[in-house]
C-alpha cells in the first residue's frame, strides 16, 4: 500500500486545516489508517485512527474535540479535520496504514508527510 499525505500549510491560531492522505495499490489489505506526528526535535507521536471498515476511532487526548479523523473508502482517501488549532500542533503529519495479516503501525505502510505551521 502506497499512502500520500497533503494539505499541509501555514495556520493562524485558531483557524482550522484539513488534511488528507490518498492510499493507493493493495487497499484491500488495509485494517486501519491513522495519523501522526513529528515536531522538531520531538519523537513520533500518535495523533488519531480510524478502521477502515468498522470506522471505529481512536485519539491522543491532546486533540480530541478539536481533530476529527474520517475516510471515503471508495476513494481510498483519508482525512484529518484539524479545528481550533494551537502553536503546538505545528510538526509534520504523516498517514500511516495498519495491514491485514501484520496489524502493527511499526509493520504497516507510512506517507512520506506533510507540514503543518501554527502561527502565534
Amino acid at each position: 500500500v502506497q499512502l500520500q499525505a497533503y494539505g499541509g500549510g501555514l495556520v493562524q491560531a485558531g483557524g482550522s486545516l484539513r488534511l488528507s492522505c490518498a492510499a493507493s495499490g493493495r487497499t484491500f489489505s488495509i485494517y486501519g489508517m491513522g495519523w501522526f506526528r513529528q515536531a522538531p526535535g520531538m519523537e513520533r507521536e500518535f495523533v488519531a485512527a480510524i478502521t477502515w471498515i468498522g470506522g471505529s476511532t481512536e485519539y491522543a487526548d491532546s486533540v480530541k474535540g478539536r481533530f476529527t479523523i474520517s475516510k471515503d473508502n471508495a476513494k481510498n482517501q483519508l482525512y484529518l479535520q484539524m479545528n481550533s488549532l494551537k502553536p503546538e500542533d505545528t510538526a509534520v503529519y504523516f498517514c500511516a496504514a495498519q495491514l491485514f495479516g501484520a496489524i502493527s503501525w511499526s509493520r504497516g505502510s507510512w506517507g512520506q508527510g506533510t507540514q503543518l505551521t501554527v502561527s502565534s
